[in-house]
């Protein structure tokens, strides 16, 4: 192969799904000059599976992901076709906004904010090998020869390594949607010391729209008023299609246990490990075999396309059989298949072997965010994406890294889990994953982290003055609610009518809004409510922050608490040479090397007995350290 010097930046990212996207985007935006190679253009933000973004926990990462300055949150608010905030039911913090797009359109619409993007260049092919000098990564070598130099690299591969497609007892060596896979990069990562392991997950079919009988099935609207995704979007109003609800029969259960052996998953031919939280119409009739029916939704691919989502009914079968197994589902007796489902299989890393700021450690200048990391999702991959950008280019200057913390966003949590506890499953974030996600709502991520993203240099001084601005608004509006009074005569009548209780005695504003019976529209009834140039969110968190303020301001102690454990830092420890620490212990924060005594108790294996030692073995270094000093 005849090679040739290519070029040199500051930063190369290899990958162009959610996770490059976001990485890419977040370095040349904080000024790097960055190249995004990719196995084909068309896979630029490409949605493989499911036509949406967001979901429970989900939309809490892109949020946040918005909140710093990243692109997803963006958008979706441009080329979503149906909006839905879920949870509503429950209370705020596990409220989480969901939106179906359309998948050609944010493709497209991405890959032009790509293509447009000062500082950022994009090449189609493929990485074979990266160059090591030494203990640091300097570059990279492509199929088609060429030879790029970098101060670093980011791995953003999703599951392309080695991915290899299943359908029935047939395997095709290629991506998603026919795409060509990454074939020698894998061995390369393997000789550079990274420990490997193998993934699997699937997609349903894609039917045509003209075989599905609607009248049968349970229409799902979107929301009247819609929710950005976006801090800086504020109307977004569009008319929104429907989904629809329909379920799996008795028949599609016998059908799937009489030729259960049909399928790849249970045939022996798959290696890999698949989602649990998103298992296969197989899995769901092996693991839950009481029900005899299973919830599914209809969801269109977009406004250009006849071709809709059978979401709930991924599976391995051959085509035949899918075709059987579809059709005995209510609503798509004669559905007509146009994508058949697969299953897939590909290599990724044990996430362990990374750093919070998702450095590759003993690796210098290679970062690694998505997919490759063991997670699910494009969300997570995006999440993993822009932080893997960011502090990329803090390496690159000499500054610290990003570090987001468990208590102050689900992306902490995200990053927390897989480089602490590591995962054995592909991992799918979770609003239960997070412990302070009262306080970690959707609502205020901007609140929570859009200071830290102006202060890298990501968030625009754009949206840092909404931040600026909407704050001040909050607190001005809990101040005035503090100060503003309401009698019984002002609001009794009011209550009567609604069978509530009423005043016996007059009380502020904010006091009247603790109960819970009271919502804020009750203030605006009887002439109490906003200022006019208040926006709803200012409103809505204002009166979350009303309402829970006896639990938040518990969530917090606990915060602070967890806080003080993050702050004893353990560096660079021999742990064989601590007294006290069991076997075990030792082998895995020799391993992990945590960055503090709070990821050090969160580590499987290591005990409250462990952290009582490492807290002991610090007092210890801390008093030697003081009595040489005075010495």
């Amino acid at each position: 192969m005849n090679r040739y010097d290519a070029g040199t930046y500051d930063i190369i990212v290899i990958g162009a799904g959610h996770a490059g996207c976001e990485a890419a985007l977040a370095s040349a935006r904080m000024g790097m000059s960055t190249l995004m190679i990719t196995l084909s253009l068309d896979s630029i933000a490409a949605l493989p599976c499911n036509p949406s973004v967001g979901g429970t926990g989900k939309g809490q990462l892109v949020k946040e992901i918005d909140a710093l300055g990243g692109q997803m949150g963006i958008n979706i608010d441009d080329t979503y076709i149906q909006s839905r905030m879920l949870n509503t039911a429950k209370g705020p913090a596990v409220h989480s906004l969901r939106a179906q797009t359309d998948k050609n359109l944010y493709h497209r619409v991405m890959k032009e904010t790509i293509e447009n993007q000062e500082n950022l260049e994009v090449v189609m092919d493929e990485v074979e090998e990266l160059i090591k000098e030494g203990d640091a990564i300097t570059g990279l070598i492509t199929r088609l020869g060429a030879v790029y130099k970098s101060k670093a690299v980011i791995l953003c591969t999703g599951v392309y390594l080695q991915s290899t497609i299943f359908i029935g007892h047939d395997t095709y060596k290629e991506g998603p949607n026919g795409l060509s896979y990454a074939k020698k990069l894998t061995d390369n990562l393997i000789d550079i010391g990274l420990r490997m392991r193998r993934f699997k997950t699937g997609t349903p079919a894609r039917v045509h729209r003209d075989s599905i009988d609607f009248s049968v099935m349970e229409p799902q609207a979107g929301d009247e008023k819609v929710i950005p995704f976006s801090f800086m979007h504020e109307n977004i109003e569009r008319n929104q299609v429907l989904c629809y609800l329909t379920r799996t029969t008795p028949d599609t259960k016998k059908l799937i246990e009489d030729n259960i052996s049909k399928s790849a998953m249970y045939s022996g031919n798959i290696e890999g490990v698949g989602p649990r939280y998103c298992p296969s119409i197989e899995d769901k009739i092996v693991k839950f075999n009481d029900k005899e029916t299973h919830q599914l939704f209809i969801e269109p691919e977009g406004l250009d396309t006849k071709e809709m989502y059978v979401q709930g009914v991924s599976t391995s079968f051959p085509v035949d059989m899918q075709l059987k197994m579809y059709r005995t589902i209510k609503g798509l007796e004669n559905v007509k298949i146009m994508r058949p489902a697969y299953a897939i299989e590909y290599d990724c890393i044990d996430p362990t072997q990374l750093n919070l700021s998702l450095e590759v450690k003993g690796v210098e200048n290679l970062f690694s965010a998505g997919q490759f990391n063991g997670t699910s999702g494009y969300e997570e991959a995006a999440a993993q994406g822009l932080i893997a950008g960011i502090n990329a280019v803090q390496k690159i200057k000499g500054l610290n890294p990003l570090i987001i913390d468990r208590s102050e966003g689900y992306i902490g949590v995200l990053i927390d889990d897989l480089v602490t506890k590591g995962t054995n499953e592909p991992y799918r974030m979770m609003t239960s994953r997070a412990e302070y996600r009262l306080y970690l709502r959707q609502d205020n991520a901007d609140m929570r982290l859009t200071q830290k993203g102006y202060e890298i240099g990501l968030a625009s001084q754009e949206r840092y003055d909404r931040f600026i601005e909407k704050k001040k608004n909050i607190e001005e509006e809990i101040d005035r609610l503090k100060k503003e009074r309401i009698t019984p005569n002002e609001v009794n009548d009011l209550l009567n009518s609604k069978g509530l209780q009423t005043l016996n005695n007059g009380l502020s504003l904010y006091e009247f809004l603790k109960r819970p019976e009271i919502n804020y529209d009750i203030l605006e009834e009887v002439g109490k409510g906003k200022a006019q140039h208040l926006s709803d969110e200012v409103i809505e968190q204002a009166v979350i922050m009303i309402k829970y303020e006896g639990y938040i301001a518990k969530q917090m102690k606990q915060i602070d608490q967890f806080r003080k454990l993050e702050k004893r830092k353990l560096n660079n420890i021999d742990y064989n040479a601590i007294e006290g620490l069991r076997i075990e212990a030792r082998q895995k924060l020799n391993d992990i090397q945590p960055s503090s005594i709070g990821q050090a108790s969160r580590i499987s294996g290591v005990s409250p007995s462990d952290i009582s030692v490492l807290l002991i073995y610090l007092e210890q270094n801390r008093r030697k350290n003081r009595e040489n000093k005075e010495d």
